[in-house]
């Protein structure tokens, strides 16, 4: 593999096509249910969807509403008028040997997202699952017609690292909005990448890289074909535009099928739905869409770094997940204090990995601001997380029976710490002597000397106390 310095001067160009399932009650033109958790084959269709002769379908204002706020979210053009298209392309899961789905008017155009510029957001229906067992393949039609949302990136993106930001990104936002789950591994989530590379302001061939399951496939798929066409452009061949698939255990793609164009697919206008004028549509106006949308990935994460002092890589640790977003925003209302938001992340992220298990946000409010308060030592604290996350239970009851109390009265620790620096005579003579790493040896044996209670702070200021006399 060649890495980004060794590319000779070839610019990669990347641009993204990612289909993700909407989360509707039922499918994008029939009654049947929407249940991608189903594992019974073709209990959840109807006539429309199996494409009996002489069904009508009928459009479902829900998928449209999650494209809209989709668009919204972005800042994208949210269209007046729009239309569905007929794609002809015939393979067996498509039972009608043509998708509904939308060309010339798509529901949104343009926009941006991760600083990305998107081409379009357009709807249309799913296919059925093809399974394939030796010789034989089994098609399950539970999933043919269910809402897809389509976007398309412009070519703007150029390297492995930046496609994949995207895809976790637009994953983000579509469960924020909760447009869809978005899980790539259940196939409710699928991103093709389409790269080519040059070295002048021309775009090389692009060759497609379909159904890519995860966001490290993405990654590692576009890093391959990067290599693949450097490799082929120095010796020097053609890059041939096709489509590929990707192959994880090998770690490289495969020649699939010559790419079609968009006069292969024959598009014309479904004479069988209604053309829509969406700003007569009271629910579907750009106000009424916008006010709403809830607060967005990218506008929590700048509001946590803000208001707490969240370093970036610890707000996008948070803010990926919403169980981890749910826990800290119900411990951060019970804080007050700068510096108990920075303990408060800093633990939830290194020790809790945005795990609480059994800590409830009130114990671990609690747990916080006896840290801050020096009653417990750091120590001490990441034991009594420890036992809380295992059992749950109140963190001063714990350091009580643990006997993890920090002791921080000087006058109660203050024969301990003479008592030791008696036995310490050398290495007190060592501190005054200039060696000022004795110091911190000093600590560790009043520490010790305390059993762990002591305040190291009161210790240290004991010490010095002492030796200055």
């Amino acid at each position: 593999m060649l890495f980004m310095s060794d590319r000779r001067g070839y610019t990669p160009t990347i641009g993204l096509e990612i289909h993700a399932e909407l989360k509707t009650n039922t499918k994008m033109f029939c009654s049947s249910r929407n249940n991608p958790d189903e594992t019974r084959p073709n209990v959840n269709t109807c006539p429309v969807c199996l494409a009996h002769p002489g069904t009508l379908p009928v459009i479902n204002k829900e998928a449209v509403r999650h494209v809209l706020r989709v668009g919204a979210a972005v800042n994208g053009e949210l269209a007046d008028y729009t239309e569905f298209d007929r794609k002809s392309y015939f393979y067996p899961d498509i039972p009608k040997g043509y998708q509904i789905s939308q060309y010339e008017y798509p529901l949104v155009k343009g926009g941006t997202l991760n600083n990305i510029a998107i081409t379009r957001i357009h709807l249309e229906e799913d296919t059925a699952r093809s399974t394939h067992k030796g010789d034989k393949s089994l098609v399950d039609f539970n999933r043919a017609g269910v809402p897809l949302m389509e976007l398309v990136t412009e070519p703007v993106i150029h390297t492995a690292v930046e496609a994949g930001d995207f895809a976790r990104e637009l994953q983000l936002l579509l469960r924020t909005l909760g447009a869809g789950e978005a899980n790539l591994e259940k196939g409710e989530m699928r991103v093709e990448a389409n790269i080519s590379v040059s070295k002048d302001d021309a775009l090389g061939t692009k060759v497609e890289v379909k159904n890519l399951n995860s966001f490290k496939a993405v990654e590692k798929a576009i890093e391959y074909e990067i290599d693949r066409h450097i490799a082929l452009l120095e010796k020097g061949e053609k890059v041939i535009q096709e489509t590929r698939g990707w192959n994880e255990d090998t770690g490289q793609t495969f020649s699939q099928r010559l790419k079609e164009g968009s006069a292969d697919y024959r598009y014309f206008p479904d004479p069988d739905l209604p053309k829509l004028r969406l700003s007569e549509m009271p629910e579907c106006t750009r106000e009424v869409i916008e006010k709403g949308l809830p607060e967005l990935p990218w506008q929590r994460r700048a509001r946590y770094e803000s208001t707490y002092q969240m370093k970036n890589a610890d707000s996008k640790f948070i803010v990926s997940d919403a169980k981890r977003i749910r826990f800290i925003e119900s411990v951060l209302i019970l804080l007050s204090e700068k510096e108990e938001y920075v303990v408060a992340i800093n633990y939830f992220v290194s020790d809790l990995k945005g795990d609480e298990g059994n800590v409830t946000p009130d114990a671990y409010a609690k747990l916080v601001r006896m840290l801050v308060a020096n009653k417990i030592s750091s120590r001490g604290g990441k034991d009594i997380l420890a036992i809380l996350k295992e059992n749950g239970g109140d963190p001063e009851v714990i350091a009580e029976e643990k006997k993890l109390l920090q002791i921080s009265d000087p006058e109660a620790l203050r024969e301990v710490i003479r008592a030791m620096l008696k036995e310490e005579e050398v290495v007190v003579a060592e501190y005054k002597g200039g060696k000022e790493s004795s110091l911190q040896y000093l600590i560790g044996k009043g520490m010790k000397a305390t059993q762990g209670a002591g305040n190291p702070s009161t210790i240290r200021d004991l010490i010095l106390e002492e030796v200055g006399k």
